[in-house]
């Protein structure tokens, strides 16, 4: 609930009770609101924590509580479906032209996250969470953003308040009526004004009209590589198509020897898509809930700049773990039994042919 909506509620409820009554009853206008009556719109929780009902819930009760009544539309890990909003990820994209804006990487206060599902989720039938149940829903989206890295943690209104998220220090108190509403509002100058106007940039250039900008630096790229190809071909032929037939000879047996079979690539693809949510390949990759795969055949366990594993995983990596096929296939078929409290979720695929055919594909995908 609002402030102001709070004060105007607590204001009609002291009229009523203070010698406004029997005004109230006279000109047929309502009575007076009942402590109950208050209390059911009193539901906000601050970020102190004052306003929490009495609760508990573990990481994994919230998986199973998230599955069954958000997952529809947050995805299985907080990744969004269709349009519905992403959850969790993006971390270091606030400065990005198009940053992600989820619990981990922008809400400031973990307040919010309780109260907003305590008051509008599930969609289409808010208010029917328990307590626990949404203590439970909130550390799971503690897990699935990095804030917490295990399962058995249990998040209650005895330690709310100790959890911090990641962005909070970037909020601060409006400071408008101290700093923005004095400088606006005062006496303009009106001295020493310029006699002339003069153009000193245009809005192509400031990037205030970005297809301009775009279209003059494609026909600036497109005049380099004619340059470029014009150069290449005063090359010696006679050395290019030695150098050429040099390489060929060389690169003819690995070829022959790494070249997947297509159909499999194909269908590993396709396997693929259950990852997708989670993971990313190929050029223009990003980290998101889970690492980016690509390379990741042949590779060290815990490698990948920039992701946050879990502690499970690089104990692992600290015990020489390489991601080669076998390993592939023995975690792909079951996670959790090949890296204990790992904070990979799925289940695992128990067909060896998609184990196979996935493992080709992430093959197929080079750095």
């Amino acid at each position: 609930m609002s402030k102001f909506l709070k004060a105007t509620l607590a204001a009609s409820v002291a009229t009523l009770a203070f010698g406004g009554v029997a005004a109230a009853e006279k000109l047929g206008l309502g009575r007076e609101a009942t402590p109950e009556e208050v209390a059911a719109w009193d539901i906000d929780i601050r970020p102190d924590g004052m306003g929490l009902p009495e609760g508990r819930g573990t990481v994994a009760e919230g998986e199973e509580v998230f599955i069954d009544n958000c997952a529809i539309c947050h995805g299985d890990f907080g990744e969004g479906v269709d349009r519905w909003p992403v959850l969790a990820g993006g971390h270091g994209t606030l400065t990005d032209e198009r940053p992600v804006k989820t619990i981990g990487s922008y809400w400031p206060y973990l307040s919010t996250v309780y109260d907003y599902v305590h008051r509008a989720m599930p969609f289409g039938n808010a208010r029917s969470l328990s307590p626990d149940e949404v203590y439970a829903i909130t550390a799971y989206l503690l897990y699935v953003n990095d804030i917490v890295d295990d399962e058995e943690f249990e998040l209650s209104n005895e330690n709310f308040a100790e959890i911090r998220l990641p962005n909070e220090p970037n909020f601060y108190m409006d400071d408008r009526d101290e700093l923005e509403v004095p400088e606006f509002t005062r006496e303009p100058c009106m001295e020493n004004c310029k006699e002339t106007v003069e153009i000193t940039a245009r809005a192509a250039i400031l990037d205030v009209t970005p297809e301009e900008t775009a279209a003059r630096k494609a026909e600036e790229e497109a005049a380099a590589a004619a340059a470029g190809e014009e150069a290449g071909a005063e090359a010696p032929k006679a050395e290019e198509a030695a150098t050429t037939e040099t390489a060929a000879a060389e690169a003819a047996p690995a070829a022959a020897e790494a070249a997947p079979d297509p159909e499999l690539v194909a269908r590993g693809e396709k396997v693929f898509k259950k990852c997708k949510a989670c993971h990313q390949v190929g050029d223009g990759a990003k980290n998101r809930t889970g690492p980016i795969l690509t390379g990741i055949v042949g590779s060290p366990a815990g490698a990948v700049e920039g992701f946050k594993y879990s502690k499970a995983l690089l104990a692992k990596a600290e015990e020489g773990l390489v991601w080669d096929e076998a390993a592939l296939d023995a975690f792909l078929e079951k996670p959790k039994d090949f890296v204990p409290k790992t904070k990979m979720s799925f289940a695992g695929l128990k067909k060896e042919e998609d184990r196979a055919a996935i493992i080709a594909y992430l093959k197929s995908v080079s750095r």
